[in-house]
C-alpha cells in the first residue's frame, strides 16, 4: 500500500475530521472548565480535587466492563451514542450558566458522566479503526490520527485561552459541545460496513475480563509499565489538581496565561512524537523508556521551584510542560508500542482495558489526594510531594527487564 493511500479514503477523511474537530474542542475544555470553577464557582482546592478525580473515576469503575462490550457490540453505533450524550452533557453547562443555575454540584455530576461516555468512546474507537480501513494502512492511519492530537495540543489551549477571554469560561465550553457534534456528523457519514461481532454464545463476562488482567499481571514487561506509568499519572493527577489554583492565586498569573503555558508544553509534546523514531533507533527501547520518563519527572521541579512575583516563574513553568510533554509522548509512543507487540491479537481488547483500568484508575486518587493536601498544606507543598512523588515512577523502569530491551521482543501467550 502506497504511502499517503488514506488520503484517497473518503470514510477515513470523514472519521479523520470529526476527530480533528473534536480534539480542538476537548483542549479548549482542559483550559475553560477549571477556570469555570476556580474563577466563576469561586471553587477550593478540595472542590477542584474532586472535580479532576470525576473526569477519570470511570476510568477505574468502567473500563474493564467497556472492554468486554466493545469486543461483543458494533462500535460505530457505540461511538455516535457517547459523542451524543457529550454533546448534550456539555452544552448544559453553558446553558445552566446563562440561567444563573450552574453550580459545584452540577459541574461534578456532568463531569462524571462524560468521564463515562470518554472510556466507552475511547475504547470503541481504538476497536473500529482495523474495522475501517486495512490492516496495513494501519501505521499510516495511525500516525494521522497521532498528528492531530498533537496539533490540538499545541493550539487548543491557547485558542480556549481567547475564548475565555472573548466569551467567558462557561459559554467557552460550547465549543466543545459543537465539536462532539461535527464527530456525531462524521459518524453518520461514514459508509462502510461495520462486520457483525462474534455472538458472545456462554462465554461469562468476569471470565473474559479476568483472563485480560491475568495476562498484563502475569507479564513482567507489561506489569512494569503498567507500574511506572500508573505512578507517573497518580503524581500528575496530585498537582494537577491544584495547579490552575496555585497559577492564579500562588504566583498571581491571569487565568487565560493558563493555557499559554500548556500550548508550549504541547509544542514539546509534538516534537516528542516527531523524535522519538529516532530517539528510540539510537538509544535502543528500553533505554529511551527509561530516559524519556525520567526527562518528564524530573523537570517537574521546576514548578514549584518557580519564584513567586517574578516573570521567571513563567519561563520556568514553560519549561517544565515542555520538558514534561516531550519525555511523556516520547514514553508513550513506546510503551503503547511494546504492549501491542507483546500480545496476541486476541488479547489486545482485554489488554488495553486493564491497562487502562490500572494506569488511569490511579488518577481520580491523585486528584483526591491533591485537592486534600492542598487543603492541609498549602498548595506550595502539595505541588513538592507531587513532583518529589513522579519520580518514583522511574523505579518501576530501573528494576525491571524493560530497560535491557533493545527492540520489543515477539508476542506471548496468556500467562507466558
Amino acid at each position: 500500500m502506497k504511502q499517503g493511500a488514506l488520503m484517497r479514503h473518503r470514510d477515513f477523511l470523514k472519521l479523520w475530521l470529526g476527530q480533528t474537530v473534536s480534539e480542538f474542542g476537548s483542549q479548549v475544555t482542559t483550559v475553560a472548565l477549571p477556570l469555570t470553577a476556580a474563577i466563576f464557582l469561586h471553587a477550593d482546592a478540595a472542590q477542584m480535587g474532586i472535580l479532576g478525580a470525576l473526569a477519570t473515576v470511570p476510568f477505574l469503575v468502567m473500563s474493564l466492563l467497556a472492554g468486554v462490550y466493545v469486543d461483543r457490540l458494533p462500535r460505530r453505533p457505540l461511538l455516535i451514542a457517547a459523542d451524543v450524550i457529550r454533546f448534550v452533557l456539555m452544552a448544559l453547562i453553558p446553558l445552566l450558566w446563562l440561567t444563573h443555575r450552574l453550580s459545584i454540584p452540577d459541574l461534578y455530576i456532568i463531569q462524571f458522566l462524560i468521564g463515562c461516555m470518554t472510556v466507552l468512546f475511547d475504547l470503541a474507537y481504538q476497536s473500529y479503526l482495523p474495522s475501517l480501513i486495512s490492516r496495513e494502512m494501519l501505521v499510516e492511519g495511525n500516525g494521522k490520527l497521532e498528528t492531530t492530537r498533537a496539533a490540538s495540543q499545541v493550539l487548543g489551549p491557547g485558542l480556549g485561552s481567547v475564548l475565555v477571554q472573548l466569551l467567558a469560561a462557561p459559554a467557552a465550553l460550547a465549543a466543545d459541545a459543537l465539536s462532539y457534534g461535527v464527530s456525531v456528523v462524521s459518524l453518520l457519514a461514514i459508509g462502510t460496513r461495520e462486520e457483525p461481532q462474534p455472538k458472545a454464545g456462554e462465554r461469562q463476562m468476569w471470565q473474559e475480563i479476568g483472563e485480560g488482567l491475568r495476562f498484563v499481571f502475569a507479564n513482567r514487561l507489561l506489569w512494569s509499565l503498567a507500574g511506572c506509568t500508573g505512578t507517573a499519572n497518580f503524581f500528575s493527577s496530585l498537582t494537577g489538581a491544584v495547579y490552575v489554583l496555585y497559577f492564579i492565586h500562588g504566583l498571581h498569573f491571569r487565568g487565560a496565561l493558563v493555557g499559554v503555558v500548556f500550548g508550549v508544553g504541547a509544542i514539546g509534546g509534538l516534537v516528542g512524537a516527531v523524535a522519538a523514531p529516532r530517539i528510540t533507533r539510537k538509544l535502543g527501547l528500553g533505554t529511551a523508556l527509561v530516559v524519556a520518563i525520567m526527562i518528564s519527572a524530573v523537570f517537574q521541579l521546576l514548578v514549584p521551584l518557580a519564584p513567586v512575583h517574578s516573570p521567571v516563574a513563567m519561563g520556568m513553568l514553560m519549561l517544565a510542560e515542555w520538558s514534561t510533554f516531550f519525555g511523556s509522548v516520547v514514553y508513550n509512543i513506546n510503551q503503547v508500542s511494546l504492549r501491542q507487540a507483546i500480545t496476541p491479537n486476541r488479547l489486545l481488547g482485554r489488554m488495553n482495558a486493564s491497562i487502562r483500568f490500572l494506569i488511569w484508575g490511579t488518577m481520580p486518587l491523585g486528584s483526591l489526594a491533591g485537592g486534600l493536601l492542598g487543603s492541609l498544606v498549602g498548595l506550595h507543598m502539595t505541588l513538592w510531594v507531587g513532583v518529589v512523588g513522579g519520580l518514583g515512577s522511574v523505579v518501576w523502569l530501573v528494576t525491571s527487564p524493560v530497560r535491557q530491551l533493545s527492540e520489543a521482543p515477539p508476542a506471548l501467550e496468556a500467562g507466558a
